[in-house]
């Protein structure tokens, strides 16, 4: 691990997997959201809500079933538009005298930092490691610290112990948790935990119930700094579908079919995983936890543009701090969809050969 600092050669941070997949006709294992959603029940109820809409948005229930879901006082949840609006009214409402950001993750919390004005160091974790977090290479003076868990794109899952190791007084933690609910029974997870000093979590309901379209997330972190986030937000922020989504994902029901979710998803992981052991010269560093994976493999780049030729989009890895050309993130997918995407892989590699 080592601490660095941006700079102005550095790669595209608003580059997003979203982008390698809008020419279309591509399978897309590109973007981490599962497929076959929004399900049929959550359209419906999305659906409800457009009778509604003369109306100005009531947060009240939806914050109350946030709360619930994660045993939080309502005044510890924030709504937002995805989770990306929390990253950037904690850009505009921190002031923090030393932000750090663990790297290779999600570029836009840095990407909102800098917006800001704020300079940012880095942690950038090693694949040599696997990509773990060793606690005391974050900076002890660090007053703003960001990290994924799992995190996007290595899907390592950081035990909560050693997130919880970087809370302190004087400290803002943010873990980005847009992930967490891709994990059976969400291992790892410090959403509930509101006796850690400066901890801010982050959810999105993007990934498993399909909706990034919609734009809806939450925060979760102590009440002063969520009503002071509050004021930075424009009036009624959350559309009234968005939180009709919102209540209706926290219920018990819900929380059940994203955990089987969960681990249908570890299993096509596994599934996936063994088809890429099997690839000469493909290397995974790390144990992936989430619902992606990440690989590094000789002229990536060219892979990439070949696996696209042959149908199939995967995300680039160069983007992303700590990594490079080398790099490639793929969502995981269902068996047959992964075998011809191996398939297609053996085919781009031996083709560069």
């Amino acid at each position: 691990m080592r601490t660095d600092a941006a700079s102005a050669t550095d790669p595209d941070l608003r580059h997003h997997g979203d982008a390698e997949v809008r020419d279309g006709g591509l399978v897309d294992l590109a973007v981490n959201v599962r497929t076959g959603t929004p399900p049929g029940w959550l359209r419906d109820r999305l659906a409800a809500t457009l009778a509604d809409l003369a109306a100005y948005p009531d947060s009240g229930a939806a914050c109350a079933a946030v709360a619930a879901r994660h045993g939080r006082p309502p005044g510890e949840v924030l709504l937002t538009s995805g989770a990306a609006e929390a990253f950037v009214l904690l850009a505009r409402t921190l002031r923090p005298r030393r932000a750090v950001v663990v790297h290779p993750q999600f570029t836009e919390p840095e990407a909102a930092l800098r917006d800001a004005g704020h300079p940012v160091e880095r942690v950038l974790l090693r694949p040599e490691d696997g990509f773990r977090l060793d606690p005391a290479a974050v900076p002890d003076d660090a007053d703003l610290v960001v990290v994924g868990n799992p995190t996007n794109p290595t899907s390592v899952l950081h035990p909560a112990a050693a997130l919880a190791a970087l809370a302190r007084p004087g400290r803002t933690l943010v873990v980005d948790e847009a992930f967490a609910d891709t994990v059976p029974g969400e291992a790892g997870s410090l959403a509930a935990r509101g006796d850690l000093p400066g901890l801010v979590v982050l959810r999105s309901l993007t990934k498993t119930w399909g909706l990034a379209g919609l734009r809806i997330g939450y925060l979760l972190a102590a009440e002063p700094l969520t009503a002071e986030l509050a004021r930075s937000q424009p009036l009624w922020p959350v559309s009234t579908p968005a939180l009709a989504a919102a209540e209706a994902c926290c219920t018990p029901g819900a929380l059940a079919e994203a955990d089987r979710a969960a681990r249908t998803t570890a299993e096509h992981r596994a599934h996936l995983l063994a088809g890429l052991a099997a690839v000469p010269g493909v290397t995974v560093h790390g144990e992936p936890a989430a619902s992606f994976v990440l690989v590094r493999l000789p002229g990536a780049a060219a892979v990439r543009e070949r696996l696209r030729a042959a149908g199939f989009a995967v995300r680039r890895g160069d983007t992303f701090p700590g990594l490079g050309p080398d790099w490639l993130r793929i969502a995981v997918r269902d068996p047959a969809t992964s075998d011809a995407f191996l398939a297609a892989l053996t085919a781009a590699l031996a083709e560069g050969a």
